[in-house]
């Protein structure tokens, strides 16, 4: 199938990768939209999982207060160089993890940081094993920032989220830490 410019710019406008990069996956893909889409997601997991080791300095603190001001959150989210660190296409990354907090009040940032007695007690409410281990799944993406759905985009976890831009940033970035408060709320 000969690809043509307008599905490149289509493939680019819902992707934000790079014309070059759309192409290639558009000629890999046979011309399907979709399997292009998949392609290029695969590909920046690739790219990104190469940076992540990387040491972070600079970034922002964020912060969000839902209307009404009833919920506020602040996120710090780092990166390698204030470069990007200054890019609006970072800041509002930075926006957006800060409102996926204040949306779903997310206890901890990744499943290694819930100490073993809060999942060792959550396996026994659940009962079956079988049952359990699966429900362990829901209460990571429950419970845990990088495991849930983007609200902005069901298909995407936040970890997925970070890893497209790490590789469109070519940089490595980390949600450091993030604290929600609720009016009224005692603990948030």
């Amino acid at each position: 199938m000969k690809i043509t410019a307008a599905m490149v710019k289509e493939l680019r406008e819902a992707t934000g990768a790079g014309v070059m990069d759309c192409k290639e996956a558009l000629e890999a893909a046979g011309g399907d939209f979709d399997l292009a889409v998949r392609y290029l997601r695969e590909k920046s997991i690739s790219i990104a999982a190469k940076k992540v080791g990387r040491a972070v300095n600079e970034g922002l603190i964020g912060s969000y207060i839902h209307a009404g001001g009833r919920v506020g959150v602040l996120i710090e989210v780092n990166c390698e160089t204030d470069f990007v660190a200054r890019t609006e296409e970072f800041k509002e990354l930075v926006h957006d993890l800060a409102m996926q907090v204040a949306a779903t009040n997310p206890l901890y940032l990744a499943p290694d940081e819930i100490p073993p007695d809060v999942v060792k007690s959550y396996l026994e409410e659940s009962g079956n094993e079988d049952v359990a281990e699966g429900k362990l799944e829901e209460f990571y993406q429950e419970k845990c920032l990088l495991c849930q759905p983007f609200i902005k985009d069901n298909s995407l976890t936040i970890q997925e989220l970070i890893m497209q831009k790490i590789a469109k940033f070519g940089e490595n970035i980390v949600v450091r830490r993030f604290v929600r408060y609720e009016l009224g709320g005692g603990d948030a």
